[in-house]
């Protein structure tokens, strides 16, 4: 009995390790799972600006962050809009007319393909259009809160985006395609569009 029983669990213990690497190492990778990562832990970084660990409740911050000698706010700690704006600020030295607002805020759907976003000072395009994403760009997602993201390689059928308070993935893989002329970013989960520094 105590034979069946330790081959049962060897069968599952199996299982579960094959449906990790197959479905699950790119989203949670090991070194991230086995981690012990605390609040405000560094975790990744693109061009010198870091990453920080927001733990597992997305809704949660950890009070306000300003620019050391500056009263430029970046948002809440450690949050996906803190890092965008601390981004945009530190390695790009744009700062946003109105940096308030929840990530989807960021993205004014009023506006036409092209046209300048005065709110944050940045070209607005939408997904599934004539513009090209480019690295830097700024990847803005609908939702609750909506979700905002940092374009870091543009391949021809893929981008990668660095983010933060996306639990323990700061890197993020999306399919590009274009067709009939337009762009498309994502399958399942598509972005509204990118802003872009003029």
């Amino acid at each position: 009995m105590l034979k069946k029983i330790g081959l049962v669990l060897v069968v599952l213990l199996g299982l579960f390790v094959a449906i990790y690497f197959l479905f699950l190492q790119q989203r949670y990778p090991l070194h991230a799972v086995t981690h012990s990562f605390k609040i405000g832990d560094s975790i990744d970084s693109h061009n010198g600006i870091v990453v920080y660990n927001n733990g597992g409740m997305y809704s949660k911050s950890h009070g306000k962050h300003y620019k050391k000698d500056s009263s430029y706010y970046y948002g809440k700690k450690w949050q996906c809009v803190e890092y965008v704006k601390r981004y945009y600020y530190d390695y790009l030295n744009h700062k946003m007319p109105n940096g308030y607002g929840h990530a989807k805020d960021f993205f004014d759907k009023n506006l036409k393909h092209g046209e300048l976003n005065k709110e944050r000072n940045l070209l607005q395009f939408y997904n599934e259009n004539s513009e090209a994403p480019k690295e830097n760009d700024l990847l803005i997602f609908d939702g609750e809160f909506g979700h905002v993201a940092i374009i870091t390689k543009v391949e021809e059928n893929e981008i990668e985006i660095i983010q933060q308070n996306i639990y323990m993935t700061p890197r993020e893989h999306y399919k590009l395609q274009f067709e009939n002329g337009k762009y498309t970013i994502g399958e399942r989960r598509k972005p509204l569009g990118w802003l872009r520094l003029r």
